[in-house]
């Protein structure tokens, strides 16, 4: 059996009509609006006029309808260029598909087309000061009232929060944690931003607080008590996808500034790519890039295929790629030495960005102790599965 790295039939023309926009827009302005920590509104204005901010939602919304392996080669090639934009897509597409996935027709209806062209801009606004990796645990409440409810509570990290137009939120209520739609502006509705992150010091980051503010019954998305479990879990399930496929694209620019660098930096006589050390540096790069992306494309296929396995093969591929991302990026700066850690090299830039993928859409912790899970039960099957053999032969 021969593997590759290379899209499916198909999807390389599509990969090469991301990689040229990704190069000739984003590139160009990603270490400005990094020091900046600011997106310009023609940046992602670009992203929603190419269509990529729709790229996953249903043509009958004006989305481009495209499959999960193309979504997430878009990742990847933003991630190469730009982490930053590439949250974007993240959480943009993340609150899409919640909808399309638990909305009702109305809510589908209003919101998708709307998502779809990037006039309004989504955030997921989950994570408390008190609930990162544990959303079970947020503390927000929401309070019926005669003609619809009201929401207080405190939002942290929320990415693009600062810029967002809609919130898919989740608050408490007497029936359990329950989903919310929330369009700004709404009375109560307050952004802060959140500046000197590590990386993705682009995304406009914010935190997000609700002080009374109104909510319709028509803005409650799938039925109360399902917030956590169903429609949180769905829209994090997508964005651990696209976090993998953007730590595929730290991978490759690490790869590629390396190998640059390395051509034409000399040291003690020799271009450093003579040695040793750093072949070595530049070979783990370079194996870890492709066994990411292998992993990533695996999650994408049985993600179009609804296989059931995709649960467990994108939490691998998210585990597996934000790791060997930190891993390359750090091995990075070490290759590029003093250059390396100025802003006038970009690998500065990988490495905060590279440590944020361990730590979103579920920390590298809380990975590992659900791919041992998944081991156990691969493990308790696969057994089951020689006995019944056995016994049929």
């Amino acid at each position: 059996m021969s593997l590759t790295t290379q899209p499916p039939a198909g999807h390389t023309e599509a990969r090469e009509e991301f990689q040229e926009f990704a190069q000739r827009v984003v590139a160009p302005a990603a270490d400005s609006i990094h020091r900046a920590q600011h997106t310009p509104p023609e940046l992602v204005r670009a992203l929603a006029d190419s269509g990529y901010l729709g790229l996953a939602v249903p043509r009958e919304y004006g989305g481009g309808g495209r499959d999960a392996v193309t979504l997430g080669l878009l990742a990847a090639e933003l991630g190469r260029a730009c982490s930053s934009l590439r949250s974007l897509l993240t959480v943009h597409t993340m609150v899409a598909h919640a909808i399309m996935r638990w909305g009702s027709r109305a809510q589908k209806d209003t919101w998708l087309p709307l998502l779809a062209t990037g006039e309004r801009i989504a955030a997921l606004a989950v994570s408390e000061p008190g609930a990162g990796s544990d959303a079970a645990g947020v503390t927000s409440r929401l309070t019926r009232t005669g003609d619809g409810h009201l929401l207080d509570g405190h939002k942290k990290w929320i990415t693009y929060g600062h810029v967002a137009d809609l919130f898919l939120t989740v608050a408490r209520t007497e029936e359990g944690p329950t989903a919310v739609l929330v369009e700004r502006p709404a009375p109560g509705l307050s952004t802060s931003l959140i500046t000197d992150l590590i990386g993705i010091r682009a995304s406009m980051t914010a935190d997000v607080r609700f002080e009374q503010t109104p909510v319709p019954e028509q803005n409650i998305l799938a039925r109360p008590g399902l917030g956590i479990s169903h429609v949180v879990g769905a829209a994090l399930d997508l964005g651990r996808y696209t976090v993998g496929w953007g730590s595929v694209g730290i991978l490759d620019a690490c790869l590629d500034a390396c190998l640059a660098y390395a051509g034409e930096r000399e040291q003690f006589g020799a271009l450093i790519k003579d040695h040793q050390l750093v072949r070595r540096m530049i070979s783990d790069m370079y194996t870890e890039a492709r066994a990411a992306r292998l992993l990533c494309m695996d999650a994408g296929r049985l993600r179009d295929e609804r296989d059931p396995g995709a649960l467990a093969a994108t939490s691998l591929a998210k585990y597996f790629a934000s790791r060997a991302a930190v891993r390359a990026a750090t091995d990075a700066v070490q290759i590029h030495g003093a250059n390396g850690c100025s802003s006038a090299y970009p690998v500065q830039r990988y490495l905060g960005d590279a440590k944020i993928m361990e730590i979103i859409e579920g920390s590298t912790q809380l990975h590992q102790v659900g791919l041992a899970e998944y081991a156990f039960q691969d493990f308790t099957l696969g057994r089951h599965q020689l006995r019944t053999t056995n016994r049929g032969n």
